[in-house]
């Protein structure tokens, strides 16, 4: 029997958090210990909301899930409506989830997990880095207490998404981003534990979901009728505003990619989508997706231009050991295929 990967992510639960999140509870070899929450994409009452809301539409009810900190380290609370749409998840709407949130804080639940099971748990982050942050404030021993941590998070040798060389997670709190790869970096250095492994936007965005892989899941899921197969064709997706598909883990990732891809048409001349958080918890259960390159990085924070940006030494100017293993390859058609199999699976089995 193969062993299983314990995780953590810890999630701004827009719309490609909510992908990931379905990812980890169709993929077998994951263990999902609990879910953490931070604002970003919404506000992070939103992000509860909604996690607990996907959570119970993949069949995962009982997983324990618990809200962070509210708000940036030193910053306002900034979120994206325009990207992910008012309530975070696109043309979607999902029931309130009957389970409560925990009653843990989420840094608390963070720390205690690693405590109980030393060196077995990974942390994938899906949105700003607070949480994390914090956690290791309160906790120095933390990058040795969990087995490893995955982040979507920069951009390395990429353009930004939201300044020039910015990208969303590491910009919404660069104080935290700074903490947690200074930190992580130098107990790495001390103690010979791994570095954390960071997926930019150099390759998340190799990760575009179109039309086809939505008529590809839909079929793998056994839904019909298939209305992806209207923007297959090139049709005008909004003739109708919602999915009528039959099964409901369709309908729901057809009604978010909708509003995705409607922004990504807009701002980035195509219609798919960049589904950034699904392949960080697909590298964090295979290593193998993506090729890494160990570098420094800091983070600006005081730069009139430049704040949030992800400032990485790739020809080792500073000499200073690495403390980030970013990907710099990702296989993108693995991945994708890996999706639409586990996420169809996984709808297969909730026709309900």
């Amino acid at each position: 029997m193969t062993a299983t990967i314990p995780l953590i992510l810890d999630v701004d639960t827009g719309i490609d958090d909510s992908l990931a999140l379905l990812y980890a509870a169709a993929s077998p070899e994951a263990e999902l210990v609990a879910v953490t929450c931070v604002g970003g994409n919404v506000d992070a009452r939103q992000v509860e909301r909604n996690t607990r809301a996907v959570l119970e539409l993949a069949g995962r009810a009982d997983l324990e899930v618990a809200l962070g900190r509210e708000q940036p380290l030193v910053r306002p609370v900034e979120t994206t409506p325009a990207t992910h749409g008012p309530q975070g998840l696109g043309y979607a709407e999902l029931p309130p989830a009957t389970r409560a949130l925990s009653e843990r804080h989420a840094t608390d639940l963070i720390i205690d997990e690693a405590r109980r099971r030393p060196g077995e748990i990974t942390l994938v982050t899906c949105g700003p880095l607070t949480n994390l942050a914090v956690a290791l404030l309160r906790e120095p021993a933390l990058p040795r207490l969990l087995k490893g941590w995955v982040l979507m998070g920069g951009a390395y040798r990429h353009p930004g998404n939201t300044a020039p060389t910015s990208e969303w997670n590491i910009h919404c709190d660069p104080e935290a981003a700074r903490i947690a790869f200074l930190a992580w970096g130098a107990s790495a250095e001390v103690h010979h534990h791994g570095l954390p492994v960071a997926l930019g936007l150099d390759v998340t965005e190799k990760a575009r979901i179109l039309p086809d892989h939505v008529v590809a899941l839909a079929r793998a899921a056994g839904s019909t009728p298939d209305d992806s197969l209207a923007l297959a064709r090139g049709e005008d997706p909004m003739r109708a505003s919602r999915s009528v598909a039959s099964n409901p883990i369709v309908r729901y990732v057809a009604d978010a990619l909708r509003w995705y891809m409607e922004f990504h048409s807009r701002f980035d001349g195509f219609y798919g989508a960049f589904i950034h958080d699904p392949l960080a918890v697909a590298a964090a259960l295979d290593p193998s997706l993506v090729r890494t390159e160990a570098v420094p990085v800091d983070v600006e924070l005081g730069g009139t231009l430049t704040t949030g940006e992800t400032v990485t030494d790739w020809r080792r100017v500073w000499g200073k050991p690495a403390n980030l293993e970013v990907a710099v390859d990702a296989d993108a058609d693995e991945f994708l295929r890996r999706f639409v199999d586990r996420v169809g699976r996984l709808a297969a089995g909730r026709t309900t």
